[in-house]
Formats: structure tokens, C-alpha cells, sequence
């Protein structure tokens, strides 16, 4: 398993503020809220970041065509029997790094336009970078912030640029 990157402690402290829209509340509250923007807004896709995220959407019926989750939230929480899934990817992705294994994943899933998920042997959190990065214009990212919602990153090329600006300030892989 070759790692690409690997947070540092200064970018760990500036990743804890919302990278996009903070949609604070509860699952309703911040269910109707994304509801409203994606009737006007009419994202490309909708990829979601996160175990409780990815659940919510789907029981909402805004279901993800790309769900990213590790099932450590909750270790009885499983994704509605109801969500739509074509293929389901299995990836290895230490805590507070980025492997080459789960960027492929990312990048597979989303040219193939199937409902994927990908499951994540270790923490997922950082890879809402990735699919920002390789996400179609106008997609929307979504994962959650832990005790306040949601957040909503609208992809554009300056949120992709910002992306790419916190993976070069992470340490690259040795290998």
C-alpha cells in the first residue's frame, strides 16, 4: 500500500473549518436545507464523505452517486438496504494520509458514473479532497461536521485549486 501524502499537524488545525457551506442543525434541518439547493442549484453529482452523511442522503433519497465511508461512526450503522449501489470498492487508507490505492478509487468511480461506494479500511475524511479534485464542475461534495451538520462544497475551479493547495501542504510519500 504506497502513501501519497500525509497530513501534517498544521494542516490537521486549518481542515477542522468547513472547506465549503456549513449547514448547521439537525438530520431534518440540514436535510431540507440540501434538498433547496440541489432543486435549484441541480448538482452534476453528489458525492458523499462520511458514515452518517452518506446514510442521511440516502434515507433521504439524495442518493450519492459516490459514497465514501469507513463504518466507524457507529458500528452498527449500515447504508439503508434501499441505496442504490452498482459496485462497491474495498480500499486501505491509513488515519491522517492519502493513499495511492484510495485516489484510484476515487478517480474509477466517478468516470464510470455507476452509484459506487467505497469502503474504506481506516479513516476517510481526507479523500473529500480527492473527489473535490477529480469531481465534475458543479458536483457537490458533502460531508459532516461533527456536532454543528453538514457541509456542501460546491465544486469549482478555485475550490479544485484550493484542493490541490492543501495536498501540496501535506508531506509527500518517500517512496
Amino acid at each position: 500500500m504506497a502513501i501519497n501524502y500525509t497530513i501534517t499537524p498544521e494542516l490537521r488545525v486549518k481542515l477542522k473549518d468547513p472547506f465549503g457551506t456549513l449547514i448547521q442543525g439537525t438530520f431534518y434541518e440540514t436535510i431540507i436545507e440540501i434538498k433547496k439547493l440541489v432543486e435549484t442549484e441541480k448538482p452534476s453529482i453528489i458525492i458523499s464523505v462520511g458514515d452518517i452523511v452518506s446514510r442521511n442522503l440516502h434515507q433521504a433519497n439524495l442518493n450519492p452517486q459516490l459514497t465514501i465511508i469507513d463504518n466507524i461512526s457507529s458500528r452498527t450503522l449500515k447504508m439503508p438496504q434501499e441505496a442504490p449501489v452498482r459496485k462497491t470498492i474495498y480500499v486501505k487508507n491509513p488515519q491522517g494520509t492519502i493513499t495511492h490505492e484510495a485516489i484510484l478509487a476515487v478517480k474509477k468511480a466517478l468516470k464510470k458514473k455507476d452509484h459506487t461506494h467505497i469502503v474504506v479500511d481506516g479513516e476517510e475524511d481526507l479523500l473529500a479532497l480527492i473527489a473535490v479534485i477529480h469531481a465534475p464542475t458543479k458536483s457537490f461534495v458533502v460531508y459532516g461536521q461533527p456536532q454543528l451538520g453538514l457541509v456542501i462544497v460546491k465544486v469549482t475551479s478555485e475550490k479544485k485549486a484550493q484542493a490541490r493547495a492543501f495536498l501540496n501542504e501535506m508531506n509527500p510519500s518517500k517512496s
